[in-house]
């Protein structure tokens, strides 16, 4: 079928954020402050993406141990929302509709121009330079040109219509397993804290509790006012870039929770009354596509606790891929990886390189967040939260830089960059920061 349709150029803007979680507030606030006009659209009725629509019960670590690393915008939003547990703690129960209040605000007073329930259909592309953003609505399908262009779907969705390159999973193209994120009610946490959990549900696996032998259990987070957020549960074999695929994954995640609900009243202290209060409507994934990018970060710069001179921050998770299926030898893997291989001790981070952050494809494009230029174990680390502000955040203020220089974000300077980044309180090393600041 050829469809054809004249589209009319709704927005004109400077810069336009596709999506509307960590990484493209962070960067959409960036960019406003330094009196750029932003328009930011997102696909939810509410910021936050998987921290708030997908329900992942924590923040991830802030601080290395030594230095607040999620500093500046991610530090400003932390400081809003669970202000009870110190930001210095390695993980930070998160009340969404808290979040979600707090990701309105800092996006209001910043004068950011922003639209919910809107996706990006197409894109229009002249040689390397992106021409228009097609944008879809409940009003229909229209067009937006921006200066810069900013992907912050997580999934690499703007790259990828706009026809640039990028890779996704393991060799093999698969990804890690998502989960369907949830809330519960109705438990004692000092008993459930007692328990030796891995050796229950060992037992209850045993029982046949289980329709999968999923022993990588990431477990239940309990918030101040008493419910907890479950991180619960893996659906193998997901291909978080179909459809259908997804939509079969929903729905057996929500079902996977009544198993869940039967092993922690029977198996785990605490949990002899605990109920399910609710699933997320929308899907935990974990991985999907990486764009290819100027630089791609890769473990041996985690190794290596790697410096860059165009470093615009620096962060410090390790690197956590999720078992990829239910045998004990990857169960052994992750344990490995996650717990002793590839963690670091306090003060150890690495350097994340602007260049990682600018697709080989285009002139006028910025990643940031999941599908920034990584390789597939330092994806596994800059994907979570405070690793999307800090990108978010170098994105943002790039590109506003950039617009004066008619939107080509490799002219940017990392010099004014880091600059510019240390005076709107991010982190940065000392030995990088510019003479005077």
């Amino acid at each position: 079928m050829i469809y054809q349709k004249q589209l009319e150029i709704r927005y004109e803007t400077d810069i336009l954020v596709i999506g509307g979680g960590a990484a493209g507030v962070a960067a959409a606030v960036a960019a406003a402050r330094m009196g750029r006009d932003v328009l930011l659209v997102e696909a939810q009725g509410c910021f936050g993406g998987v921290g708030t629509s997908g329900m992942v019960p924590s923040f991830a670590a802030f601080f290395d141990g030594a230095n607040l690393l999620a500093a500046g915008i991610g530090a400003e939003i932390r400081g809003h929302v669970s202000r009870h547990v110190p930001i210095t703690q390695a993980w930070t129960p998160i009340q969404a509709e808290e979040l979600k209040r707090e990701y309105d605000r800092i996006v209001t007073l910043s004068g950011v121009n922003f639209l919910f329930f809107t996706t990006v259909a197409d894109v229009v592309v002249s040689g390397a330079h992106v021409e228009y953003a097609v944008l879809t609505s409940r009003t229909g399908l229209y067009a937006v040109k921006a200066n810069v262009y900013i992907d912050c779907t997580g999934d690499g969705e703007f790259t990828a219509l706009a026809g640039g390159e990028y890779s996704c999973g393991d060799e093999h193209g698969d990804t890690m397993p998502p989960t369907v994120c949830s809330l519960w009610a109705g438990v004692n946490a000092e008993d459930y804290h007692r328990t030796n959990i891995p050796a229950r549900l060992e037992e209850a696996i045993e029982d046949g509790v289980f329709t999968y032998e999923d022993r990588h259990l990431t477990g239940i987070s309990f918030r101040e006012d008493g419910l907890g957020g479950g991180n619960i549960g893996h659906v193998f074999g997901t291909d978080p870039l179909d459809q259908r695929s997804v939509t079969n994954a929903m729905v057996w995640g929500r079902k996977s929770m009544l198993e869940y609900q039967k092993f922690y009243r029977n198996y785990v202290g605490g949990c002899e009354n605990i109920r399910l209060v609710s699933t997320s409507g929308m899907l935990g994934v974990r991985e999907s596509r990486r764009v290819t990018c100027d630089y791609t970060l890769c473990v041996q710069d985690f190794i290596d606790r790697a410096d860059f001179d165009d470093e615009i921050g620096r962060y410090c998770y390790a690197v956590d891929i999720h078992v990829m299926n239910t045998s004990r030898e990857e169960m052994a893997r992750f344990e490995a990886e996650y717990r002793q291989n590839l963690r670091y001790g306090k003060g150890e981070s690495y350097g994340i390189p602007y260049r990682s952050l600018i697709p080989v494809s285009f002139d006028n494009v910025l990643v940031a967040g999941r599908c920034m230029g990584t390789d597939r174990q330092m994806e596994a680390s800059i994907r979570v939260m405070p690793g999307c502000y800090i990108t978010g955040q170098a994105a943002g203020t790039a590109a506003a830089l950039a617009v004066a220089d008619r939107g080509e974000v490799r002219r940017v300077s990392p010099l004014a960059l880091q600059s510019a980044l240390v005076e709107a309180g991010a982190y940065m090393r000392k030995e990088l920061r510019p003479a005077g600041r």
